[in-house]
């Protein structure tokens, strides 16, 4: 894969992989030992949080935790790419498990990010004993994703001499995953200095946890709130030693976190295909397996194949560029969030439709899924939050390059259509000048103004980038040829297709849809954005459809 973070000289951080294959391999038996399909839906029928197995998850036998931390500190020293590897294969198991590993991972960022380094080895290293579980506490009941609206307070406490000792925590935090359960938290709170990181310990006195929330799915996963009433946390429990760095560090954070929540989108969309995949197989109607009927290939599975698998590219893509030591991806860890989310959640609601009766059913677990996957599209930021995030971001950016944000990979998308003409590129980057386009034009307009306009311009910002990484992956695997590159190729086209069909449609309603831009610049919007040219991303979409559908049932 052509990653933008790496180089030759610079390997990659993260595991081998055969230490990589040993941590899947641990995973797999899991599923078989302590996370059985019987004990998953026993788990969720009765609202269980599993406390017992997490922990056994967590002790000297599996050790799961180690993926995350560094090798100084007790761990294995995994990467992005592992911890996405993971959280995807753990993804298929039960969303509402891995939202519980998930939890302390999260919880432990902000001292990796943030901590100095005796804080590191003190609660890294109780992270990786096997001990501890750990939560991340920002939301606030009127906050939600806007971390700069939290009220939870931290006032200094001084000695005599008027040295600070500690703060005394007061305030709320609601939908705390492992909330309930952890043995200490990473909380957010407004120091005078602003918003800051501290380590509570659930003995503190005037730290209480509320009763766990009965919820929609995830019912495996503990949800709860917390509230703080004069909680005195000691100065050496204020991460990174300087109060004031909790925006810094939370930021830092969402890039990665945001990544991870996106591979449980596409885990949890996976094992609901694969289990319409096999039914579809199995399942005779009319004479003839389900997978033979066209209409039900093209509709309910080969979509859903293409676009979690174009969200794979990406988020592999961001990943690596991670582990490559580039920062500053948070609005990369937007794209990934919303769009693999949406994606899995897409999957699971056709896998329902393609069981028919038998989707409804509990026991065929697809239900689950659906129920489960809902939520990574509403946790660390809603799918609106990262519109918001990506159209105002993306929008800077090209506005600040004066177009060479977009320019740049369009000329990419050019040159890899010359090179491979069969990966669907070239769709891609006439998109991607469209999009330039119509960003000088909404900035021009003060279309910028109009939210739901913003929200397009996402949608396009999104599609191009993902599509961008789709024609990667499918032109490196191209000269090696066989049926991994055809299967690339197959998905990069079609998701072009994809791509052109949100362009044909967001270009007109944002020339249109305000009635502020005059007939005649519309017209020429049209032309200069060669509008027309984008229904020719779809020829021979049926045949590709068909060929990948092959594919995917193995025919």
């Amino acid at each position: 894969m052509n990653s933008k973070g790496a180089s030759p000289d610079r390997p990659l951080a993260g595991l081998d992989p055969e230490s990589q294959q040993m941590v899947l391999d641990t995973v797999a038996q899991l599923k078989k030992r302590l996370l059985t399909k019987e004990k998953i839906l026993e788990f969720d029928r009765k609202e269980i949080f599993p406390e017992e197995v997490i922990r056994e998850m967590l002790g000297p036998e599996i050790g799961l935790q180690l993926l995350m931390i560094p090798e100084v500190y007790g761990g294995l020293g995994g990467g992005a790419r592992d911890s996405c590897l993971v959280t995807r294969e753990m993804a298929k198991i039960c969303l509402g498990i891995t939202t519980a590993f998930f939890a302390i991972q999260l919880g432990a960022d902000p001292i990796m990010v943030g901590a100095t380094e005796e804080q590191k080895k003190k609660w890294l290293g109780k992270i990786a004993a096997g001990k501890t579980l750990v939560a991340y506490a920002v939301t606030e009941p009127d906050a939600g994703s806007n971390v700069a609206a939290l009220k939870t307070k931290a006032d200094p406490v001084t000695d005599g001499s008027g040295r600070i000792t500690g703060y005394r925590i007061n305030g709320a935090k609601q939908f705390i995953s492992t909330g309930g359960y952890a043995d200490f938290i990473t909380v957010l709170a407004s120091a005078p200095e602003g918003p800051t990181f501290f380590i509570v310990e659930k003995e503190t006195p005037g730290y209480q946890r509320g009763k766990g929330e009965e919820k929609h799915g995830i019912r495996a996963s503990n949800t709860s709130p917390l509230t703080f009433n004069d909680a005195f946390v000691p100065v050496e429990n204020l991460i990174g030693g300087v109060p004031g760095q909790g925006m810094k560090q939370s930021n830092e954070v969402f890039g990665y976190t945001r990544l991870m929540v996106a591979a449980m989108g596409l885990g949890a969309g996976e094992s609901a295909l694969e289990i319409a995949v096999a039914y579809a197989q199995e399942r005779i109607q009319f004479k003839t397996p389900l997978s033979e009927k066209q209409g039900y290939a093209h509709k309910l599975i080969v979509p859903n194949v293409v676009r979690l698998t174009a969200a794979a590219a990406y988020i592999d893509e961001v990943a690596e560029r991670l582990d490559a030591g580039e920062r500053d991806l948070e609005v990369e860890g937007s794209i990934a969030k919303i769009y693999a989310t949406e994606a899995g959640n897409r999957a699971a609601e056709d896998s329902i439709q393609a069981l028919g009766g038998y989707g409804y059913i509990t026991e065929y677990v697809v239900e689950k899924i659906k129920r489960d996957v809902r939520i990574t599209t509403i946790y660390e930021g809603t799918s609106e939050i990262q519109q918001n995030i990506i159209s105002t971001f993306r929008w800077k950016k090209s506005r600040k390059t004066k177009g060479e944000f977009y320019g740049a990979m369009a000329a990419e998308m050019e040159q890899l259509a010359v090179a491979y003409p069969d990966c669907g590129s070239r769709y891609v980057g006439l998109a991607a000048r469209a999009l330039n386009h119509m960003i000088v034009l909404a900035d021009t307009h003060r279309l910028t103004r109009q939210q739901i306009i913003m929200f397009d311009l996402a949608d396009m910002m999104i599609h191009v980038e993902i599509g961008a990484a789709a024609a990667r992956r499918a032109s490196a695997l191209a000269p090696a040829g066989g049926l991994p590159a055809e299967r690339a190729a197959l998905v990069s086209r079609l998701f072009a297709d994809e791509v052109c069909q949100v362009f044909t449609r967001n270009i007109p309603r944002i020339l249109t849809g305000t009635g502020e831009i005059e007939p005649a610049t519309v017209a020429a919007s049209l032309a200069q954005t060669k509008h027309g040219e984008f229904s020719g991303g779809c020829r021979n979409g049926v045949k590709d459809m068909d060929r990948l559908a092959d594919m995917v049932f193995g025919r």
